[in-house]
C-alpha cells in the first residue's frame, strides 16, 4: 500500500508526464541570473538612497562634515528630538556627533543604558558596515561599541554611512559576518502587518529612518 507521500508524488509526475524513471531536464539559460557586480560608488549610492526612499525611509548627502550640524539641527525640529543616544565608534567621534547635540540641547543617553533607557530615545545614531543598494538595505554589526539596542529601540534611527560600504550581493555580506555573533539588517522603518494586511510602522522597531552619506 502506498503511502500518502507516494500518491502525491505520483500525482506530481503524471500531470508532468513523467515516471520515477525520468532524467530530471536542466535548468534553461534564461532561468538564471548573473550574480549582480558593484557599479562605480555614486551609481551605487543613488541606487541605495533610491531604494531607501522607495521604502519611506529618508536620505540627505553631506558634501563636507561641516554641514552636519545644520542637518542635525533640521532633524531634531522635524522629529522633535529631546534624547539621543549613539554608537561609540571612532567614526562617529571624529564627526563630533554628541557635541553637535548638546550645543543644541538635546539629551544624550549611554548605549549602554538598559533598554527601557534605551527604548525612550527619540534618536538612535550609527554608522553602516554593508549596504545592498538593491534593497536599500543597510547592515550593521554588533560589538562593544555598537550595540544593537541603538537601530531597534528609540523611534528615529540615522544612520551615518561612507562610500565604501556598498556590495553587489547578500553572499557577500554574510561572508563577511559569518564569524560574527550578531548583526542587524535594516531596510526602511520598521514594518508589522496582522493578519488582515493592516500595515503599522514603528511597532517593533524605528518609526523612521533617516540615511545620511558623508
Amino acid at each position: 500500500m502506498k503511502s500518502t507521500r507516494d500518491e502525491l508524488l505520483d500525482k506530481v509526475r503524471a500531470a508532468l508526464k513523467r515516471d520515477v524513471n525520468s532524467i530530471m531536464p536542466g535548468v534553461p539559460s534564461t532561468a538564471r541570473i548573473s550574480p549582480r557586480s558593484t557599479g562605480d560608488a555614486e551609481a551605487e549610492r543613488s541606487l541605495l538612497f533610491a531604494e531607501i526612499e522607495k521604502l519611506g525611509g529618508k536620505t540627505r548627502r553631506l558634501t563636507h562634515s561641516a554641514n552636519l550640524k545644520d542637518a542635525l539641527q533640521d532633524l531634531m525640529r522635524v522629529e522633535a528630538i529631546k534624547k539621543a543616544t549613539l554608537w561609540q565608534t571612532t567614526d562617529l567621534k571624529e564627526l563630533g556627533i554628541e557635541e553637535i547635540l548638546t550645543s543644541i540641547g538635546v539629551e544624550i543617553v549611554s548605549p549602554y543604558a538598559s533598554n527601557r533607557v534605551v527604548a525612550e530615545c527619540d534618536l538612535g545614531i550609527t554608522g553602516a558596515d554593508y549596504a545592498l543598494p538593491e534593497t536599500g538595505t543597510l547592515v550593521l554589526r554588533s560589538s562593544i561599541e555598537k550595540p544593537r539596542t541603538v537601530s531597534l529601540l528609540p523611534r528615529v534611527h540615522l544612520a551615518i554611512i561612507r562610500p565604501n560600504i556598498p556590495r553587489a550581493d547578500l553572499h557577500q555580506v554574510f561572508d563577511e559576518v559569518k564569524r560574527d555573533g550578531y548583526f542587524v539588517f535594516v531596510t526602511g522603518p520598521s514594518r508589522t502587518a496582522d493578519i488582515e494586511l493592516t500595515l503599522t510602522i514603528g511597532v517593533h522597531g524605528p518609526q523612521a529612518l533617516h540615511v545620511w552619506a558623508i
